[in-house]
């Protein structure tokens, strides 16, 4: 069913004009490019709009290429990332966000099935970067730096690289497979990563290794602590170490019934991982409600889906060798909890404290000039520079936001940084053109095309192991998918200006080309304006001499 014309506004000057007739103009037409609300909310800073533009032509392997640009690890972030790009999509107000997250991870399969590699075209520049951590960030940075013509040798304190990727995503998010495959990828660009060597002298390590500079991307490794009075503390366990030794193989006995404490993706994942472990129950313990939770509503869901439970508003006072004591919490006006004086006793057999993590920074202190907030993250400028000469950080070890996309974005950036440091010049990042949000779109001539879905393993079998849980899209839905996309802002050649135009003053440039107008013949009439459903085409007021 196609959708009837909208009410369009038009700007106010056209309001007070009668125009369409004569040969004086009030306001004429032309041609711009808008920020579409995908890039614009990405913090890996990808060009979704034209790798998505690649995907509807079939044009897989470009797209793919298109990604590489500003992210090394698409079918890793295809399935992590929580995809703000959709939450700010203008599809969304129609019938549903474009679904960048499954296209993204289609694309990044497709190039594991078929090895598509990038190529090593860069010129060396004889600079040498130490990187340390093969996190997300740490790994981002060498990618770029090494496109960028420098040698990049990472050092990870760990046996396997990966990061919290690897030791803070359980598999059944993100399978080990495509795991290694990306950072094996990176390594083929020309990236030495030596494991098992730990940072405690950074200076010593800088002059020892000849290196130019140095990106710090340790991440947050450290389990925050609180202190809960315990009979037993054998039976109480930090989430981080959980997930890593579950991820490992070695996870340790939990017993029949598993508390978790937090309210966060981390407290999510070590409940769900607890299941598939073989704890007959799971429950969550959180400080606030639901509507407080800092965890992703889907992640919540998923869990519910798969028996965990939550009990909102309780605070833990106390554990024994088979219970727990929990305080019953109330929301104040501002919505932070408030005890109550009500307790509860509530059966555990082993308690996972998911209250947060830290950075452990502490090797960093003997460099005088580097900076730390209160809780030990490190202080950087725009550029991601500490206060130290040659020395960036990024990541979760510096204050932002702690996902896996926002750290590949700090390695972007901090690769540009470096890279214009090392050259003795500023990296200044282009200028980027005004945000197009829905209520300029002309969408009058879309039809209804609900997101296509991935599949799920039903609820009732996916704690049976950690075979992932979310099926990809095939080469049909995926392209589907992509043409589902308004190209929001940005021309892309549908005839729609050329076709209304009662002057024929909008002139074909050939494909790729795009259009340009012949004034002598446009009266600013606007039907192109009205006509262009992207809205690539701007109104003006005309100067008078």
């Amino acid at each position: 069913m196609i959708n009837k014309p909208a009410d369009i506004t038009r700007p106010a000057d056209l309001q007070r004009h009668n125009l369409g007739t004569g040969p004086i103009r009030s306001n004429r037409p032309v041609y711009q490019d808008f920020l579409p609300p995908c890039n614009h909310a990405c913090p890996a800073g990808e060009n979704i709009q034209a790798w998505l533009a690649l995907v509807q032509a079939g044009h897989y392997q470009q797209a793919w290429q298109e990604i590489m640009k500003d992210n090394p690890m698409p079918a890793i972030h295809g399935r992590v990332c929580y995809h703000p790009c959709e939450t700010q999509c203008n599809r969304e107000q129609l019938d549903g966000a474009v679904s960048i997250h499954a296209v993204e991870r289609f694309l990044g399969d497709m190039a594991l099935l078929e090895n598509w590699q990038i190529k090593a075209d860069f010129k060396p520049s004889g600079k040498r970067i130490l990187v340390i951590g093969a996190g997300p960030s740490g790994l981002s940075a060498a990618y770029h730096l090494t496109r960028l013509g420098h040698k990049v040798v990472i050092y990870e304190a760990g046996p396997i690289a990966g990061g919290m990727m690897r030791f803070g995503i359980p598999a059944y998010r993100l399978p080990r497979h495509e795991l290694d495959l990306e950072i094996k990828r990176i390594e083929n660009l020309g990236v030495d990563i030596v494991l098992n060597r730990k940072v405690d002298n950074l200076l010593a390590d800088k002059k020892e290794g000849g290196f130019d500079a140095v990106f710090v991307a340790v991440g947050a490794h450290l389990s925050k602590r609180i202190d809960i009075p315990a009979r037993e503390a054998s039976k109480m366990l930090d989430a981080i170490t959980f997930l890593r030794e579950a991820s490992a193989g070695n996870a340790p006995k939990l017993g029949r019934k598993v508390a978790i404490y937090g309210g966060g993706n981390t407290a999510m994942d070590a409940a769900r991982t607890a299941k598939r472990l073989g704890a007959e129950e799971a429950l969550i313990i959180y400080r606030r409600d639901r509507e407080h939770m800092p965890a992703h509503d889907f992640e919540a869901d998923e869990a519910i889906e798969e028996g965990v439970k939550i009990n909102w508003l309780r605070s833990i006072t106390e554990m024994d060798e088979t219970s727990l004591t929990v305080e019953i919490m109330a929301l104040d006006a501002s919505g932070r909890p408030q005890p109550t004086g009500t307790y509860e006793t509530l059966e555990a057999d082993a308690l996972i404290l998911a209250v947060g993590q830290d950075t452990d920074t502490g090797f960093l202190r003997s460099v005088s000039s580097i900076e730390f907030t209160s809780d030990g993250t490190v202080i950087v400028d725009s550029g991601m520079k500490t206060g130290a000469a040659g020395i960036f950080a990024g990541g979760d070890m510096v204050p932002s936001e702690r996902t896996v996309t926002a750290a590949v974005g700090h390695g972007k950036k901090a690769a540009r940084h470096i890279d214009a440091w090392l050259r003795d010049t500023r990296y200044i990042a282009a200028p980027k053109h005004d945000l197009v949000g829905y209520e300029k779109l002309h969408t009058w001539y879309q039809t209804d095309a609900d997101q296509k879905k991935q599949d799920h393993i039903p609820a009732n079998r996916r704690t049976e192991d950690f075979s992932e849980i979310i099926a990809g899209l095939n080469t049909a839905d995926a392209t589907f998918e992509a043409q589902r996309c308004f190209s929001c802002g940005n021309c892309f050649e549908c005839d729609g200006c050329y076709g209304a135009c009662p002057e024929n003053a909008v002139i074909k440039l050939g494909p790729g080309n795009r259009y340009r107008y012949d004034y002598d013949l446009c009266t600013g009439c606007a039907v192109c304006y009205e006509q262009c459903p992207c809205h690539a085409i701007e109104m003006v007021t005309e100067k008078r001499v």
